[in-house]
């Protein structure tokens, strides 16, 4: 694992450690690079970037006698990535036999640990999407709004509720559960409609419920029937609140000019689709990755997702949003810039949240990953440091210790780690 012992901690001497609430001392980031090649000093107060200056310029700012300093020399100073598209009741479940436990106890704690992997990633803000009705009811809903409740301060965790059935006389039940979950606490509406009979109807319910309550939508589909995606984008297009589906695999499945004029009517509509590169989710079984360069093109917004974190989806799962973007730019052809836009200001103008620049002025969500440049980052992002509302949330260090060689002393590789190894 690679990273320098000689780097000084970037743990501020003063963190507030796990109460959940920021520290009210300013914070100094030092001597970060920045993706334009500038090596800059940024200091944040109040939960935003006060100022960014060139390195050592600036102070702890006015009537302030001291700051937290964090040095961030040879570290690339990055907005934070959010993750769009996570499951919160059935993450990290497929380490244990049998069937998924829904017990309560069971999902907070599997969501606490899966949002706080993913923070130590980089993702201060979350979108679990939580299944209700059927044999969960509302209980796994409550748990992860119990977990969310336990992140403040960390991390941001919102949920989609998720109705397997809405039309029909099965549906009744499913939209009372829906309401009712959005009296809960959920904040937005979701499912996927491939799994109702009447796919038109569930989409129409969904948005109905959505407009009632002004809250967001984001639906399940693999898009594989293009009629149905072209309703569902005529039907979404009045939604003031947002309408986001994914991970849309099927698209690229289809004829280049079908998919070509469905990606149009998602940009017209103001649609925006969450892709998986990583794999898929229990909702969407089909594998593959949505045409991303196609969609960009056409003036959809794409952002990237997780989806499945070591569930029965996707066993193998990560859940760290560098390596969605690594996908996008190795396997999809998007410029680094392009791929790490997708898991950081898209996927957070996806979850309704402000956008983060290096900016005076912008909220301070940030990360901080080993390296000078993004193609970099994305390639070996192992050191991390993670900014949520001004405040260093996590960190994760690593080192590479090589043994003694004539090809090293020749070349005059670097070194990096403790010591020699025997």
């Amino acid at each position: 694992m690679p990273d320098s012992q000689s780097q000084p901690s970037p743990w501020p001497p003063h963190s507030s450690g796990s109460s959940g609430q920021p520290d009210a001392a300013p914070l100094l980031l030092c001597g970060a690079r920045l993706t334009d090649g500038r090596t800059v000093d940024v200091r944040v107060g109040g939960g935003r970037i006060e100022a960014v200056g060139t390195a050592g310029s600036l102070t702890p700012g006015p009537a302030r006698t001291s700051a937290a300093r964090v040095d961030l020399g040879g570290y690339l100073l990055l907005p934070a990535p959010a993750e769009p598209h996570a499951h919160g009741d059935t993450t990290l479940s497929a380490e244990h036999p049998g069937p998924v436990s829904y017990a309560p106890e069971d999902v907070q704690r599997r969501a606490t640990e899966a949002a706080l992997l993913q923070l130590g990633h980089g993702a201060t803000a979350v979108r679990a999407h939580v299944r209700v009705g059927d044999v969960q009811g509302l209980g796994a809903l409550g748990a992860v709004l119990q977990a969310r409740r336990s992140l403040r301060g960390l991390a941001e965790l919102t949920t989609v509720a998720m109705p397997r059935l809405l039309t029909g006389v099965a549906g009744a039940d499913g939209l009372a559960m829906l309401r009712d979950a959005l009296k809960m606490g959920a904040s937005v509406v979701g499912g996927c409609p491939d799994l109702d009979p009447d796919p038109t109807g569930y989409v129409e319910a969904v948005l109905e419920v959505a407009s009632e309550h002004g809250c967001p939508v984001d639906l399940h589909t693999d898009a594989a029937d293009p009629a149905r995606l072209s309703r569902l984008a005529a039907m979404a297009g009045g939604l003031r609140s947002g309408v986001t589906v994914g991970p849309c695999a099927g698209l690229a499945r289809l004829p280049g000019e079908a998919a070509a004029r469905l990606a149009e009517q998602l940009a017209a509509a103001g649609v925006a689709v969450v892709c998986l590169p990583q794999g898929g989710c229990g909702a969407a079984d089909r594998r593959g990755t949505a045409p991303v360069r196609l969609l960009r093109a056409a003036g959809v917004r794409v952002a990237a997702g997780s989806g499945a974190l070591r569930d029965v989806a996707n066993p193998v799962g990560r859940g760290d949003p560098l390596e969605a973007a690594y996908l996008l730019a190795s396997a999809h052809g998007l410029r680094p810039e392009d791929a790490y836009d997708a898991v950081s200001c898209s996927a957070r103008a996806v979850l309704g949240l402000p956008e983060v620049r290096v900016e005076a002025g912008f909220p301070a969500e940030l990360l901080a990953v080993r390296g000078d440049r993004l193609s970099g980052a994305l390639s070996l992002a192992y050191s991390r440091v993670v900014v949520h509302r001004g405040r260093v949330v996590a960190r994760t260090s690593a080192v590479r210790e090589y043994c003694n060689s004539a090809a090293a002393a020749e070349l005059g590789l670097p070194r990096q780690g403790r010591g020699e190894l025997s």
